[in-house]
Formats: C-alpha cells, structure tokens, sequence
C-alpha cells in the first residue's frame, strides 16, 4: 500500500474541477441511450443500505455498471464474480495488475490513475455503483456520489478483510463473499501444514522489503496488508517489524538494509518503479545484502510488487499464498 502524498492529495482536488463537465455529459445523449426494459427497471429500483466510512448509502441489490478506484475494490469485485465497467490503474502506464486473470478484466474501460481519476470517463460509464477509499478519495465524495452511490471504506490495506464485507454487501454478494473466506480460511491452514504445522511456521522469522522508486526502502511491519497473509499462516515476524511506524514500516537507506535480516530466517523483496531509481540494484549487490543469514541460506526470494503489495484482496492473496508455500517448502 503507498499512502497518498500531499501533491497527491492536490492533484485529487484539482481534478474535481472536472465534474461539472463530467455531469454534463452524463446528462447528455439520447434519452433512449442505455435504457433498460421496464422488468430491468423494476428490479433496478430495489434497493438496500451500505454502512460505509462516510455514512448510509443506499444502493441497488444488484448493481450492474460498477466502476472501482482502487485495486483492492477491484480484487474484491472480480473475487466475487463481479466485472466492473470502469477502473483505474496504479502506474503511469495504463493497465490493470497482472496478476488478475486476462478474461476478468479484458473489456473495464481504464478511468485513469488511481489518485487522480478521470471523472468525465467515469460519468461516460453511467455507474449505478462506485467502490472506492475515504484514504484513496475522500475529497471527491461529493463529485463521486453526484456521479452514483458511492460506497467508500475508511482506508486500505490492512483492514482488508472488513474492507471485502463492506464491498460484498454493496455488491449483493454477501453470501458469496461467505464462501470465498472459508476457501481462503482452508487454503491458509493447508500452507501452514505444508510447512511444517504451526510451531515451525511459529519460528521461521518472515520479513518483507519493498524497494521504491523515489523514496526509502521499506521494511514492513504488522499492520498491512501482505503482514495479515504471513500472520493468517502462522510465520514469525523479526524483532524490526516492531519499530515499524503505525505498524505500517520501517524505512531505511541501503546502508542500513542488514536492519531487514539480522534476525530474518527468509526475506521476500518486490520492487515499485525502476529497479536502479528504488536503489534495488545496489542494495542485493551490497556485501550487507549478500551477507544477509538469509541470503548464505538461499532464503532470499524476489516476488511481484503487483502482486504481494499492490493488489489488497482475497484473489491475491491466494496466489500469495501458492507461491509462499513454493518457497518455503524449497530445500
């Protein structure tokens, strides 16, 4: 998860000046354009109430144009069997994250980038549903929900799990939502076993470091996303991950990168951006990366950002969880 800067949060405001617009196109049109059978219509108008961050919001029982802001709601429709019409993606470049199967989002119209959306885009998607964060859009809930009701959480990342339940219930899929978490429950216990059961998972040390263009490497702590998939399978966390500010991380330079694996029995590492910008490169070619207890045991193993950071939901989580088991049960 990358918390939203200051310029960020200026760049979100600025672009609610386009919602006036945004509404006048959504106004404009034929009358008839996209208009649903009077049966449609009739089922459209049943409705239900959502407990979200920003209060009560009434929404249809099964919302049929639903447009997502942010990967985590964007994991948590396509988990539940959901294709939105609309979403934005996190990089400069346009496209939704890898890991999500190909058919599951090949036709969702790219709104723009996450931060910044393009409000004229989602109008144009005539929505009947916006899944979104008060962290990730808090200062465009008016224009949002002008636009459709706008379900939004208080934030992202490591309440994830009560963040799905609220994205299932906006969705109608409540009962759906039910059976992915026992899969995932099931899942999460089989790795645990393959391991070597609990007191094993219990003693092998797990951190994570993400190198990140343009800012300091971070070591990840207890209260994020990625911390809940190792804690849900029992693995240990080193004496660092407590120095973690909020919990979130703990950021350092690469002259002080051994700080990930003193105590680290297995260090997992993504990479945002340029591998050499986010200091990537020099840092596992350093003599204090390579002299790592860790890495003299082959227990250094680089995975997808996109994947173990980025995507923030049940989908994800259960490929994390095969790859997870892929490395920790090599010899």
């Amino acid at each position: 998860m990358t918390e939203p800067s200051s310029s960020s949060r200026r760049r979100l405001a600025a672009a609610s000046l386009a919602v006036t617009a945004a509404l006048a196109l959504s106004a404009c049109g034929s009358s008839d354009a996209g208009k649903p059978s009077s049966s449609d219509a009739a089922a459209g108008d049943k409705t239900h109430t959502v407990k979200t961050a920003v209060g009560e919001v009434k929404v249809k029982n099964n919302p049929q144009r639903v447009v997502v802001l942010d990967t985590a709601e964007l994991d948590s429709a396509i988990t539940l069997g959901v294709k939105p019409v609309g979403a934005t993606h996190t990089t400069a470049e346009p496209g939704f994250l890898g890991y999500l199967p190909k058919d599951k989002v090949a036709g969702i119209k790219d709104v723009g980038e996450m931060m910044t959306p393009n409000l004229e885009a989602v109008a144009a998607l005539k929505p009947d549903l916006i899944l979104t964060s008060k962290v990730r859009h808090g200062a465009l809930y008016d224009e949002l929900k002008a636009l459709a009701p706008t379900v939004m959480t208080e934030n992202t990342g490591y309440p994830w799990r009560e963040n799905f339940q609220v994205h299932a219930d906006a969705l109608g899929k409540k009962a759906e939502a039910k059976q992915v978490v026992a899969d995932y429950t099931e899942h999460a216990a089989k790795v645990t076993d393959a391991i070597g059961g609990k007191d094993k998972a219990a003693k092998t040390n797990v951190n994570v470091v993400r190198f990140i263009e343009g800012a300091d490497i971070r070591i990840y702590g207890k209260q994020n996303y990625i911390a809940t998939v190792l804690a849900d399978v029992g693995l240990g966390r080193p004496a660092i991950t407590d120095k973690a500010k909020d919990g979130f991380s703990y950021d350092v330079s690469p002259e002080k990168i051994n700080l990930a694996g003193d105590d680290a029995d297995v260090v997992f590492h993504s990479t945002y951006g340029d591998p050499k910008k986010a200091k990537q490169t020099q840092t596992l070619n350093s003599g204090l990366w390579k002299n790592m207890p860790a890495a003299k045991a082959d227990k250094v193993f680089g995975v997808e950002d996109e994947l173990w950071i980025q995507g923030i939901g049940y989908t994800a989580a259960g490929k994390i969880l095969d790859e997870m088991q892929s490395h920790l049960t090599t010899k």
